[in-house]
This record gives structure tokens, sequence and C-alpha cells, in this order.
């Protein structure tokens, strides 16, 4: 899969470094192996949802809100997908390592605008021991994505002015 990342990006001009290091099961534990404040690590969260699975990407620090899933994809439905569903899907994918590149795994994309803010971002390239680290803007140049909001706002529900 790391091969399929770099080759995906290389192709479309990004520049970007592979950042080897330790097994990281979290994106906090990511960011520190990194050496970068949490949100700057993306997390991609598999999902089902119309009866096939997509992915939704979000800075490491915040929360997916399910409810905003549900809405952005139309399906009241949507959930999680399981570690069978997502090792079934994504077999050339260590759990927790999946990339955000809908391009490279063929799957339907929603980005949280936060992932935005960022200029530079880093993400699990496959495995649990190499990312991507890269400018956002080039990193997803070139990907049919979803921008919407996907994510509970920092501190949780409900929101402080509402």
């Amino acid at each position: 899969m790391v091969g399929e990342v770099v080759k995906a990006l290389r192709e479309r001009g990004a520049h970007f470094d592979i950042r080897h290091h330790q097994p990281t099961y979290s994106g906090l534990q990511e960011a520190n192996a990194l050496g970068l404040r949490v949100d700057d690590v993306l997390k991609t969260v598999v999902l089902e949802a119309r009866d096939s699975c997509c992915l939704a990407v979000l800075p490491a620090g915040r929360r997916l809100d399910m409810g905003l899933i549900r809405d952005a994809t139309s399906d009241r439905h949507a959930r999680l997908a399981t570690e069978a569903e997502i090792e079934g899907a994504l077999p050339e994918c260590e759990l927790g390592a999946v990339p955000p590149l809908g391009s490279v795994i063929q799957m339907k994309v929603y980005v949280d605008p936060e992932v935005l803010r960022h200029p530079v971002v880093a993400f699990a390239a496959g495995t649990q021991t190499e990312s991507v680290k890269g400018p956002t803007e080039e990193l997803f140049n070139g990907e049919t994505v979803t921008i919407t909001p996907i994510t509970e706002p920092p501190g949780g529900w409900p929101p402080a002015d509402g």
C-alpha cells in the first residue's frame, strides 16, 4: 500500500516525505513519533454507508460526529465499519493505518473542513510504521473528496453557543 500511496502522490507532483517510526496505534502516538501537534496528523475512519465502505478524514485530535456523517452520506444507518469489514475491503492496509486517499483505495472520501486549516499534515501510509508528511493542498490535489463538517465541536456537545 505504501508504494501505491507514493506513486499516486508523485504522479500529482506532491512534495512529501515518508517518515518511518515505531509502530503507532493512535493519532496521538503518531503525532509524538513524528514530532507534530496531534491535529496536524490525520486519522482516517472507515465507515459502512449505503452498503459500501467510505472514508472520513479528520484531525487526529477531533471526534467523529455520527449524526453529521449520516447527514453527509444521506444514510441514517451509516456506522463505523467493523474490523472484519475493514480487513475485507482493505486487506493491504494495517488496521488503524488507512491512508485518506480515495483514489488509491477506490472509496468515497468525506473530509472535515478543519483538515484544510492545517498547512502541513501527516497521515498513515497503510502501515503503523510509515507516515506521509507534506503540504495539505498538495496531498489532496487531484483527489475527489466531499468537504463537509463531520466532527464534534472542540470540547464536545453541545456547542458552547447553542
